[in-house]
């Protein structure tokens, strides 16, 4: 279906992919450029705020087309999960760790709070979102996820697990 989409043949596509893997990864990779401007953080003076800028808006067509994408790497996450991971889903997470580090500088999340734990939070529910529900990590479902789940954690972090008990 690529290959006649682009209207190139099969041929000419596994010369430049080996794999359909590879070619489901260079696609979400390329997708992520338009949404990832690492040198332009937002800095809007609060977290919720800035981490909402990441996402920008979408269209309707843009936001089928990578479910599409990511249908089609369902089958192969498992086994390239670790370059996915990579390309994919880190210049996110690093986007975040600033943003949320900056956040601690201001003084608005706590010096103790787990922001690696938050960053695979934000991950695995955009993972999860995509390629299980097949819904799209849209604006409302992230606000929903920062004031539900992700500023309470930040703000209020355990400081030992025995607080759990």
């Amino acid at each position: 279906m690529v290959a006649a989409r682009a209207k190139a043949g099969k041929a000419t596509m596994y010369r430049r992919w080996s794999s359909k893997a590879e070619l489901v990864r260079d696609a979400l990779t390329w997708m992520n450029r338009n949404h990832l401007e690492l040198d332009l953080l937002p800095d809007t003076g609060t977290l919720r705020n800035d981490l909402l800028a990441l996402l920008k808006p979408q269209s309707l067509e843009e936001g089928e087309r990578k479910l599409r994408v990511l249908a089609g790497l369902g089958s192969f996450f498992s086994q390239n999960s670790e370059s996915i991971n990579g390309e994919i889903f880190e210049p996110w997470a690093v986007m975040n760790r600033e943003l949320m580090h900056r956040s601690v500088g201001r003084g608005e999340i706590s010096t103790r709070a787990d922001i690696e734990m938050a960053c695979q939070v934000i991950t695995s529910m955009a993972s999860y979102r995509g390629l299980v529900q097949r819904k799209t990590f849209d604006k409302h479902f992230y606000a929903s996820l920062i004031d539900g789940v992700l500023l309470p954690a930040l703000k209020n972090p355990l400081t030992s697990p025995n607080e759990m008990e």
